[in-house]
């Protein structure tokens, strides 16, 4: 078991799964601009986790232009927030109870590659903003995962942070911080074992795995 006094949360793949209203948002602001940009519920996948720029050129390889594709990316992410927030998403099996477990014997947080305001949108679709302390995204801080990850550390005062993420980039980044991470490998990506201090099958076997400072 690991020693946590901070749990620190991914949100793609981890907590839930929005590729099918990603896909649907999406595709609604694509056929503004071109008849010949289609997403998939497996090329959001592929793509989740990347900052915005690389997931703008991996996501529309066909669109040359970088600008463009960023202006059409942007857009489509202001419009998915108010789409699930409305539709909402599909959360992974026992999210909503094992976090209220958690929060009450640790600080709970979010750090994911998102822009702003979708971590918001989860808070305001399932009404869990409660249960974290404080969250952190590159669309707010200007700053990659890791960063963030050390920044949320730093700004609250953990000592002994967990990160939970799915996939090798998550536990990249928690290399980089310095940040044991444990692996949900229910979730869109793999992980090389050696860089996984724990691994999880479902999001409740979280709680068997950290024991509370």
């Amino acid at each position: 078991m690991i020693k946590t006094d901070g749990i620190i949360f991914d949100m793609d793949g981890t907590i839930w799964d929005t590729c099918k209203e990603v896909t649907d948002s999406w595709n609604i602001i694509a056929k503004k601009y071109r008849d010949d940009i289609h997403f998939t519920v497996p090329l959001i996948k592929s793509c989740m986790g990347l900052l915005m720029e690389d997931f703008a050129a991996k996501a529309m390889p066909q669109v040359e232009d970088a600008q463009l594709r960023l202006k059409i990316l942007k857009e489509c992410v202001v419009f998915e927030n108010g789409y699930i927030e409305e539709n909402g998403a599909m959360l992974y099996p026992t999210v909503i109870e094992t976090i209220r477990s958690l929060s009450g014997k640790c600080p709970l947080f979010i750090v994911s590659n998102c822009q702003a305001g979708y971590i918001e949108t989860f808070f305001k679709a399932f009404d869990t903003e409660k249960y974290f302390k404080d969250y952190e995204n590159p669309g707010r801080s200007g700053l990659a995962k890791a960063e963030n990850i050390k920044l949320i550390c730093q700004r609250n005062g953990i000592k002994y942070p967990v990160y939970v993420g799915d996939t090798q980039g998550d536990a990249d980044a928690c290399k980089m911080a310095g940040v044991p991470f444990i692996f949900a490998a229910y979730g869109f990506g793999d992980a090389d074992p050696k860089d996984c201090a724990e691994k999880i099958e479902c999001f409740e076997d979280l709680e068997k795995v950290v024991s509370f400072e």
